[in-house]
């Protein structure tokens, strides 16, 4: 993957970014920059042109996916949706994106990266964010709780090889998105131990 005419710099490292992804999944975190870079198609001082070491790298990969996914939240908000909720509601439609390949590939690859301490420092930051906007947004902490857990169990059910697009999931995800809507409905439940 040398230099490719019309190509940029960002293309060239965006490309860099994906095969080095490619090559962890493939081969796990401790994969060499020789491996990497023949999965890119580059050579080792190619690779190293953009990215100074291992470390640097594997770093640069894990803020990729973040900002990959905070992207996929971004456009998964509804413009025309104003209402209390509107984010918890984008975040659901953003872990629950139809493509459970590349849901399933970007969290085996984060869950491998995370063993390197600046990506697990990197990523409790971001979840700490995205935490702190979900709670901005409008909704009781106990539905957005129950929203974000349900999310993220549907999500990594791909991991297990189930899939997330199943009938009974789809009316979940239609209820969850209900109660987002209506979240006086969370008091209507009953819980045990709770007054009313």
């Amino acid at each position: 993957m040398g230099r490719t005419a019309g190509r940029s710099p960002e293309d060239t490292r965006r490309a860099l970014l994906a095969a080095a992804g490619s090559a962890i999944r493939a081969r796990g975190i401790h994969a060499s920059l020789d491996e990497i870079a023949r999965f890119a198609g580059v050579s080792k001082g190619g690779l190293i042109y953009h990215f100074a070491s291992k470390e640097r790298l594997i770093l640069e990969v894990a803020r990729d996916q973040l900002a990959a996914f905070q992207a996929s939240m971004d456009a998964a908000l509804d413009p025309h949706d104003t209402a209390p909720g509107r984010l918890t509601r984008a975040y659901l439609r953003s872990v629950l994106a139809d493509d459970e390949v590349a849901v399933r590939d970007s969290l085996a690859l984060i869950a491998q990266l995370m063993i390197v301490p600046a990506v697990a420092e990197l990523a409790v930051a971001d979840a700490r964010r995205i935490e702190a906007d979900l709670a901005a947004d409008g909704l009781p902490e106990d539905v957005v709780a129950l929203v974000v857990a349900a999310a993220d169990g549907l999500s990594a059910t791909p991991m297990w090889g189930g899939t997330a697009h199943t009938a009974a999931h789809r009316r979940l995800i239609e209820r969850l998105v209900h109660l987002t809507r209506h979240p006086e409905l969370w008091n209507d439940l009953g819980w045990p131990g709770e007054t009313r």
